[in-house]
C-alpha cells in the first residue's frame, strides 16, 4: 500500500508533468516498482507515466540500462553517479521527456534508517541537467 506522504508527491509529479506535456519513466533500485506504483494508481496516469524499469540487482542495471559496471566497481549502486546512469539509461530506452532514478539499502537487514540516492533529470534542455540529492528516510513499512 502506498502512504500518504508518497501519493502526494506522485500527484504533484503528475500534475507537474500534465501541465508541462512531459512524459515520466522511472529506474528503480531500492523501491522496487514503488514510483511507478504511486504514479500509476493516479487517474489518468497513462498521459504522463511510460514505463517503469526495476533493476534491483547491479545485474539488471547493466543489462536494461546500460550501467557500466566499471562505474559500479568505482562508486558502487548506491551512489549519485549510478543514479546519474540510471536515470540516462532509463531515458535512453523509454524516450520520455524526464525520468527519476532510484537506489540506495533497504531490506530487513539495514537498520532503521535507510540511505538513497535519487536523480531526475529533464531530456528536452539544450544542457543536460541533474538534480540529485542523497536522503536518509525512515522506514515506513513494518519489518
Amino acid at each position: 500500500m502506498i502512504d500518504k506522504e508518497t501519493a502526494e508527491a506522485a500527484l504533484r509529479v503528475f500534475e507537474l508533468c500534465r501541465a508541462r506535456q512531459f512524459t515520466l519513466s522511472a529506474a528503480e533500485s531500492c523501491t522496487g516498482g514503488l514510483v511507478a506504483a504511486a504514479i500509476t494508481s493516479i487517474a489518468g496516469s497513462s498521459e504522463v507515466f511510460d514505463r517503469g524499469f526495476v533493476t534491483y540487482s547491479n545485474e539488471a542495471k547493466m543489462a536494461l540500462l546500460g550501467v557500466g559496471k566499471e562505474l559500479l566497481a568505482k562508486y558502487g549502486a548506491v551512489s549519485a553517479e549510478c543514479a546519474k546512469a540510471m536515470v540516462l539509461g532509463a531515458l535512453d530506452a523509454a524516450g520520455t521527456s524526464i525520468a527519476v532514478s532510484t537506489t540506495g539499502l533497504q531490506g530487513p537487514a539495514v537498520a532503521r534508517r535507510i540511505s538513497r540516492s535519487v536523480c531526475l533529470h529533464r531530456l528536452r534542455q539544450p544542457r543536460r541537467r541533474f538534480s540529485c540529492a542523497r536522503m536518509l528516510l525512515r522506514r515506513s513499512r513494518p519489518r
